[in-house]
């Protein structure tokens, strides 16, 4: 039996590949709005980080989400992916 491949993404913080479903992902929509895709299939530019505080910590210090996405990213965000952090 052909076993199913695994989709591996890349922390934009870290760099290291994952499986997708061990990342959180981060949309740009077409209407310009950053949201967090909880399903991982939300329509527009994505990228995606680690499930770790010190992670997102670290993406909000250096600005590395405004610098993928190319727009700015609101406080909320940030604070939204801590507590679906806390969540799981």
């Amino acid at each position: 039996m052909k076993t199913k491949k695994i989709p591996l993404r890349k922390c934009v913080v870290t760099g290291e590949r994952y499986e997708k479903r061990d990342l959180m992902r981060i949309v740009r929509t077409p209407e310009g709005l950053v949201i967090y895709d909880k399903t991982g299939k939300a329509n527009g530019r994505g990228v995606y980080l680690s499930k770790s505080k010190e992670v997102i910590a670290k993406a909000k210090k250096l600005n590395v989400l405004k610098r993928h996405l190319e727009i700015e990213i609101p406080e909320g965000i940030y604070e939204e992916l801590l507590k679906a952090l806390n969540d799981e």
